[in-house]
């Protein structure tokens, strides 16, 4: 599987390799092998008879057979298991092994012999060969193992699991320690350098290393067999819409942002540094990125260890998004004529539902804080605001815009999924901001271009971009102009301590009751990003938990390392908007005399514009007849 830039970002099937010629290994990875393996391997035909009367004169004497298995013989049993079944040890397969191995002999020289079995003997964990088994254990191709690791992987054969060296590490050590014993008494290196790679400790990477992006890897494996296309049958090369950059700027982002999360004076939870062996009970995240144009993901982080839980939030999990939400309900209320600088009150509600219940729904900090605008109700994220314009303009054009928006789960047509209570998947949720700065288009997720079969040829090609458009590009850029002020001087407002203020950002922030779930989602003109955290069994993060603090900071640092020393684009509002300047103090249309600090300017659908500054034709004519 490759990302976007043709580098190689993952491996799937039952069996993983990569073929690699013996010429391009250091010579002592073959000699390793030969070593432990097959000492006489360059003096048999095939058959090491010495190795025979050996193991014949072991089991006489009632001592351990040792093996006497050649190289060829192993590698014929491999090539052909449905005739040579390693695991029967009767007389009958033995010999039918033999006489295999000594055809074998007199139609391949040696040097193929050692690369086939290199290329094709397992390793464990599904890994074949020996590159998979390099790149795996130790994050690097065959060609650039050290000697001790070469001899760590010669040990292997006897039995993968038993000298397994991620999770018998000791074990391996030993077993490494006699192949270099045994190349030095052959001859094959010095004994200064056995000795000095016997010193070096067995260090393997960890998996989730093994692929830079796994939770996007599983993905697109899911998207390739949904298209009907075996993959896991092999020969296939897949491409993808990934930029491994951006995919390390994200990882790095979450590990940096949470891990400071847990190391907050009196944080109660388990840690990822410190939680129970196969456990994934610690403080969770994701964050996603794609191309709000296209839908191209570029970077999807499913979680904080694909090695403790592979499970991928970002494409499954069903969370409640809080106030990240909101937007689609302002845009509603604009698309229905209610304009950004109407006043709303931020006041105590009580609705009566259709069960008989009263809803009255509160604000974070518990207070109410009177009158103000549309505007600095989104950008200061008050409940009571949010569900009055739901209730406005009907929670079914409310739930109707969430669907021309991608969102698929059910969003209940009650005043509380106006602030987030319906749970939503997180890859819709972060993508159905591209309308705000898409003007009003809403791509659908997409991470696989094309597939090719082991001869290049292509067998399944993406469509192309799947795009609704879900808002009125007027309406969908006053949106975008209102996240704008969230970020600047709203509840987003530290982004700023990070992000550079060159970069136009607009977002929203979202936490929910208890503080269980906080969000940021965010879009600048090139990029949108989301990112999510909590608990795969809900419960609160910590006090005070918000998504101002907790999401939009780890957003800010992604979006900081994805600009650097990139081009930054830019918004413009499209024909047809109001634009006038208003007095951010008092709301009415500013003169001369108001302070640059407190001019904005707000922007109107024709119709929607202050009185005071709308035209109307018919004023015209009381002036008197228009003179040509």
């Amino acid at each position: 599987m490759y990302a976007r830039d043709g580098s190689l970002i993952g491996e799937i099937g039952r069996q993983l390799r990569t073929s690699v010629p013996l010429a391009s290994l250091p010579r002592y990875v073959g000699q390793a092998f030969v070593a432990i393996e097959d000492r006489r391997f360059y003096q048999h035909n095939g058959v090491d008879v010495i190795g025979v009367f050996g193991a014949l004169k072991d089991r006489f004497i009632g001592r351990r057979m040792r093996g006497a298995s050649t190289i060829t013989q192993q590698l014929v049993g491999n090539l052909h298991p449905d005739i040579i079944d390693r695991r029967d040890m009767s007389l009958d397969r033995k010999l039918r092994e033999q006489d295999a191995a000594r055809e074998m002999e007199r139609h391949y020289s040696k040097a193929r012999i050692l690369e086939t079995y290199l290329n094709l003997i397992p390793f464990g964990h599904g890994w074949f060969g020996i590159d998979a088994a390099a790149r795996h254990y130790f994050g690097k191709p065959a060609g650039r193992l050290t000697l001790a690791e070469a001899a760590t992987l010669a040990a292997l054969p006897r039995s993968a699991p038993y000298y397994d060296p991620i999770r018998h590490p000791e074990r391996a050590r030993r077993r490494r320690n006699l192949v270099l014993y045994e190349m030095a008494a052959q001859g094959m290196i010095s004994a200064a350098a056995a000795a000095d790679a016997q010193r070096q400790p067995v260090i393997t990477v960890p998996a989730a290393l093994v692929s830079p992006a796994p939770y996007f890897v599983d993905a697109v494996r899911a998207t390739a067999l949904g298209a009907g296309i075996p993959v896991d049958a092999g020969g296939y090369r897949l491409y993808t819409t990934l930029d491994p950059a951006l995919e390390r700027d994200a990882v790095s982002a979450l590990a940096a942002g949470t891990e400071a999360i847990e190391q907050r004076p009196g944080y109660g939870h388990p840690t990822l540094a410190a939680h129970p062996r196969g456990a994934a009970d610690y403080l969770q995240g994701l964050l996603v990125a794609l191309d709000p144009t296209t839908g191209a993901v570029r970077a999807l982080v499913g979680g904080r260890s694909y090695q403790d839980s592979p499970y991928d939030r970002a494409l499954f999990a069903v969370r409640q998004p809080g106030s990240a939400f909101k937007p689609i309900v302002y845009a509603a209320a604009i698309a229905d004529s209610i304009p950004a600088d109407a006043t709303v009150y931020d006041t105590a509600l009580a609705i009566p539902l259709a069960d008989g219940a009263i809803y009255r729904p509160e604000n974070a900090d518990g207070q109410f804080l009177g009158p103000m605008t549309v505007r600095d109700g989104l950008a200061r994220s008050r409940n009571t605001i949010a569900v009055q314009l739901a209730l406005a303009v009907g929670m079914d054009s409310v739930v109707s815009l969430a669907r021309r928006f991608g969102i698929t789960t059910p969003i209940a047509p009650y005043p509380s999924s106006a602030i987030g209570a319906s749970g939503v998947r997180p890859i819709e949720m972060i993508a159905a901001y591209s309308a705000f700065t898409t003007l009003g288009r809403v791509p659908e997720p997409q991470m696989l271009t094309r597939i090719e079969d082991r001869t290049g040829h292509p067998v399944w090609t993406s469509e192309g971009p799947v795009v609704t458009t879900a808002l009125d590009s007027n309406v969908a850029f006053i949106v975008q102009d209102m996240m704008r002020d969230v970020v600047e001087r709203g509840t987003a407002a530290g982004v700023r301590r990070i992000l550079p203020a060159a970069i136009p950002a607009a977002g929203k922030t979202g936490t929910t009751n208890d503080n269980t779930d906080v969000w940021f989602i965010g879009a600048t003109p090139d990029l949108v990003a989301g990112v999510w955290l909590g608990f795969d069994t809900p419960q609160p993060i910590a006090t005070g938990a918000a998504g101002g603090s907790m999401a939009a900071p780890i957003w800010a640092h992604f979006m900081a390392a994805a600009y650097d020393g990139q081009p930054v684009g830019s918004w413009s509002p499209p024909p047809g908007l109001v634009a006038v300047d208003l007095d951010r103090l008092t709301g009415a249309v500013a003169d001369s005399t108001t302070p640059a600090e407190r001019r904005f300017t707000e922007y109107f659908l024709p119709g929607t514009e202050p009185e005071s500054v709308r035209f109307e034709p018919r004023s015209l004519f009381a002036k008197g007849a228009i003179v040509y």
